[in-house]
C-alpha cells in the first residue's frame, strides 16, 4: 500500500484527530481524493482539511480548533464534523476548510509548548524559528490560498476556544476589532442562535486567529469559546449542540433560522483597560478560581504592579482572561464594561 493510500485509509477509518495525533510534525505526503457524491477532499497538512463541493454555495467557511492543545471539546466537535463528512452523513454545498492548529500542544495536553499561538498570527510570528510561530505562518497560508481562490464569496472563520477557568456566561465569543467596519448584527444574530449571547468587542488590532481573517479578508470572524478546558473525554458535547447545529447548517449551504438584532437579547461588552504585566511583582487580588466576567465595586485594588496596579473606577467593572502567570511586558486580563450597539 502507496503512503497516499494509508493516509486516506488512516483518515476514513481512523479519523481526523487520530491522523492528527500520530504526524504531529506533518504528513508524509498531502492527499487528495473525491468522495462520491463528486466532493474533492485534500488533506493539505496534519490537522488541515479542505472539502471542495463541485459547485460550491456562495460562503467559504473555515472552522478551526486546537489552536490552544489542551482546548479540548472545539478539537472533538472539528473531528466529528469532518468524519460525518467522509461518511457522507453531513452533505458539503458550502467551501469548508477544517483546521485543528496545534498538534504538538495537543499531544502535550498543553496550552502551548513554547508560546502562546493565538499571539502570533497576523505577522506576529515574523523572527520567530520555533515550531508554533512556523505553524502560525503555515495556517495564515492555507487560510490566504482558500479565501484567495474566489472574491465574491461570502467569508467566514469561527475560531472554536475552551477557556482556562469558569465563566459567568458559560459561552461567550470575541468579535475582533473590524477595522473601521460596522458590527454585523446578522453575525451577531447567528451567534444568538448558537446559544452565545455573551460578546466581547474587540477594541485594537490582535495577533489572534480571528482577528487575521478579520483582518486580512474582511471575514465575518470570531473567537468562539465554548466553555472551560477539559481533557479528552470529559466534555459534555450536548451542550455544545446548537453551536453544531449551525456550523452544520452553513457547511450544507442552507441557511441558518436567525431573530432580528434586539441589545436587550445580549450581554455586550467593551474593553476598558488592559492589564500589563510590567514588572515581575504583579499580582492579581483575586482567586485562582474567579469566573470570567466577574463585576467589582468601584474603588476595588484588582492589581498591584510596580507603577501602582488597576484599581477599579466604576461599578461593574468586570474581568476577563485574568492570568498573573504571562510573562513581563504581555497582558494578564482585560478589564471590559457593559455596552450596547
Amino acid at each position: 500500500m502507496s503512503t497516499v493510500e494509508q493516509l486516506k485509509k488512516q483518515l476514513v477509518e481512523q479519523g481526523f484527530l487520530a491522523l492528527t495525533r500520530e504526524y504531529e510534525a506533518g504528513i508524509p505526503e498531502t492527499l487528495e481524493f473525491a468522495l462520491d457524491d463528486g466532493l474533492k477532499v485534500q488533506l493539505l497538512d496534519t490537522g488541515v482539511i479542505v472539502f471542495e463541493p463541485s459547485s460550491p454555495a456562495n460562503t467559504d467557511l473555515v472552522i478551526s480548533s486546537g489552536v490552544h492543545g489542551n482546548e479540548t471539546a472545539p478539537i472533538e466537535i472539528v473531528d466529528d464534523l469532518v468524519r460525518r463528512i467522509l461518511m457522507q452523513e453531513l452533505s458539503v454545498h458550502n467551501r469548508v476548510l477544517c483546521i485543528i492548529g496545534n498538534p504538538v500542544a495537543m499531544n502535550m495536553s498543553q496550552r502551548f509548548d513554547i508560546e502562546n499561538m493565538n499571539r502570533l498570527f497576523n505577522g506576529k510570528h515574523q523572527g520567530k524559528e520555533h515550531h508554533e510561530a512556523l505553524r502560525a505562518k503555515r495556517l495564515e497560508d492555507y487560510v490566504k490560498d482558500f479565501f484567495g481562490k474566489r472574491e465574491d464569496a461570502t467569508r467566514c472563520h469561527y475560531d472554536l476556544h475552551t477557556a482556562i477557568r469558569g465563566s459567568k456566561y458559560a459561552r461567550f465569543s470575541i468579535y475582533p476589532y473590524p477595522d473601521g467596519r460596522d458590527w454585523n448584527k446578522e453575525q451577531l444574530s447567528f451567534m444568538l442562535a448558537s446559544d452565545i449571547n455573551t460578546i466581547l468587542l474587540g477594541h485594537q488590532p490582535s495577533g489572534t486567529f480571528s482577528y487575521f481573517s478579520s483582518h486580512q479578508f474582511e471575514a465575518h470572524a470570531f473567537t468562539v469559546e465554548l466553555g472551560k478546558v477539559k481533557p479528552f473525554g470529559e466534555n459534555t458535547m450536548s451542550d455544545f449542540a446548537a453551536i453544531t447545529a449551525n456550523l452544520s447548517t452553513l457547511i450544507e449551504g442552507k441557511t441558518v433560522n436567525v431573530k432580528a438584532f434586539d441589545n436587550e437579547d445580549f450581554n455586550l461588552f467593551e474593553v476598558k483597560d488592559e492589564l500589563l504585566k510590567k514588572s515581575e511583582s504583579f499580582a492579581l487580588n483575586i482567586s485562582d478560581d474567579l469566573e470570567n466576567f466577574s463585576s467589582f465595586d468601584a474603588g476595588f485594588q484588582l492589581s498591584e504592579d510596580s507603577d501602582g496596579g488597576y484599581r477599579v473606577e466604576e461599578d461593574g467593572e468586570a474581568i476577563v482572561f485574568p492570568n498573573a502567570k504571562v510573562p513581563v511586558g504581555q497582558r494578564a486580563g482585560l478589564v471590559v464594561r457593559k455596552t450596547r450597539i
